[in-house]
């Protein structure tokens, strides 16, 4: 069994990702509803909840975990591998070496929560991946929290998106990195803007790919995908559909439940 977790509903980007490349793996995705959104947390909080959280999905009997959230990964995957060495665990990292070895211009882009843009992970990444491109990090405040609200759809993003992605482009900007889960939803509002401009790098079918080279016996079970949340879990379950993923809903077994952890 594979856990996969993050604050909300981003991290089902990558969940897809992972069921279309494991279709008979049995899944797990725990979304920490009641401490969302982890974007504006400090590093000790969303550690704490990046603990307990693997260690639920431990107990629960996954032998691969997926940290689906670049804000979690960046602050407390390094501690979650410490509290569990012998567990094989995925992070999620913005793009910056694949988005790096793509550009043209030399410039590149990480859309990204607060906390991600002002951390010593993103900025590690830069350093060891970047080389001479030049990276612009833009905090997006606001924009994982407009997905968990499921308000894709709002004329006025499309505004607030301008304003965000304008002045990049406009430097030369040619791979933006979309530096969290939850905006892979964006897609539909941002591609317009960029259009033939620059290319938008996501890293959930990467993520996919180490997920099948670490699952072993854990890709082969019978399909299904338990969801779990620590609050509101009838709303998780409807935002499969929402959010366009009835592949997903398909292979759901039961209903989402509570948890509290």
């Amino acid at each position: 069994m594979i856990g996969v977790f993050d604050s909300g509903l981003g991290g089902l980007s990558v969940l897809a990702a992972i069921a279309r490349a494991l279709p008979r793996a049995d899944l797990v995705y725990l979304a920490d509803t009641a401490h969302l959104p982890y974007g504006d947390k400090d590093d000790g909080y969303i550690r704490q909840r990046v603990l307990t959280i693997g260690r639920h999905l431990v107990e629960q009997g996954c032998g691969l975990i997926v940290v689906a959230c670049n804000t979690a990964t960046v602050a407390a995957v390094a501690a979650f591998r410490e509290s569990f060495p012998d567990l094989p665990v995925v992070g999620v990292e913005p793009g910056v070496k694949p988005a790096a070895q793509r550009s043209r211009s030399g410039r590149i882009a990480v859309l990204a929560t607060e906390s991600t843009a002002r951390s010593e992970r993103l900025a590690q990444l830069i350093r060891q991946h970047a080389g001479s491109v030049q990276v612009d990090v833009e905090p997006c405040p606001g924009w994982a929290t407009r997905v968990e609200a499921l308000a894709l759809d709002d004329p006025d993003f499309a505004g607030e998106a301008h304003r965000h992605l304008s002045p990049l482009l406009a430097a030369g900007v040619d791979q933006i990195v979309l530096g969290c889960t939850h905006y892979a939803f964006l897609c539909p509002v941002l591609e317009p803007i960029v259009a033939d401009r620059a290319a938008l790098v996501d890293v959930a079918d990467a993520v996919a790919r180490q997920c099948v080279r670490l699952a072993g016996a854990d890709a082969y079970g019978q399909g299904r995908l338990t969801l779990l949340a620590t609050a509101r879990p009838e709303r998780l379950q409807a935002a499969l559909p929402a959010l366009g993923l009835h592949a997903l809903t398909a292979h759901l077994h039961g209903a989402a439940r509570l948890v509290i952890t």
